[in-house]
């Protein structure tokens, strides 16, 4: 699971996704993190459309925005059968130019960076919901991005803390989805059965990793700085 990802510009994010300049500057902190403020690319009626939303999904049967549980990261394999996104899926794309995880290997947790090794932002597969709260009134925007079991792959099988009680085979890694660009109007507005298709790891060829030190929530140039690169 990814709990950490910086995101491109606003202007990189219209140009690369083709979305326009004709939206209202948005406003998000470069280094998105649980229950923060991102960005995120879905369908509209006249092509795609930026939006600014809470990273963590506010089901649409939730009395208050305020969760118990965490819904910044949703399983692909339980989509149908977990109430929170069991409705018809409202599929996004999430833009990042890199995204954290933890490796354990040396025994202790060293966090790694990940971009694309052609040097794109990557379009990550998420779902979004819009929210009213019954109590005030207010429309809250709100997505997740997927994750999908990555047991197998030679890269991120390496990432996040191992359990010792389970078999390499049987650990439930997880990895984030990229959506290439080829496939981003499958995945906004195909059928489900075609964009289930896109659920599937990325090569490893694609990603650029290595350790970093991940920069303090209150290290504002670092995060900068990480955003920019």
């Amino acid at each position: 699971m990814c709990n950490r990802y910086v995101t491109p510009t606003q202007a990189e994010t219209e140009r690369f996704w083709h979305i326009g300049n004709g939206h209202q500057p948005q406003g998000w902190e470069a280094a998105v993190h649980p229950r923060a403020v991102g960005p995120f690319v879905r369908a509209h009626d006249i092509g795609r459309e930026l939006v600014v939303g809470q990273w963590a999904l506010i089901p649409h049967f939730a009395k208050s925005a305020k969760l118990t549980y965490q819904t910044n990261n949703a399983r692909s394999e339980e989509l149908a059968s977990k109430a929170s996104y069991r409705q018809p899926w409202q599929r996004c794309i999430i833009p990042a130019m890199s995204f954290d995880e933890p490796c354990w290997e040396t025994g202790r947790n060293e966090w790694w960076q990940f971009r694309r090794s052609d040097g794109t932002p990557w379009g990550l597969a998420g779902l979004w919901n819009t929210w009213t709260d019954p109590a005030t009134g207010e429309v809250l925007e709100s997505y997740t991005m997927l994750t999908i079991n990555a047991d197998a792959h030679p890269l991120m099988r390496r990432m996040h803390k191992p359990d010792p009680n389970k078999s390499a085979t049987a650990q439930d890694k997880r990895s984030v989805i990229p959506i290439e660009v080829s496939d981003v109007d499958c995945w906004l507005t195909g059928s489900a059965e075609e964009a289930s298709s896109l659920l599937r790891l990325a090569p490893e060829h694609i990603f650029d990793a290595k350790p970093f030190e991940a920069p303090s929530l209150g290290d504002a140039n670092a995060i900068t700085q990480q955003a920019l690169w």
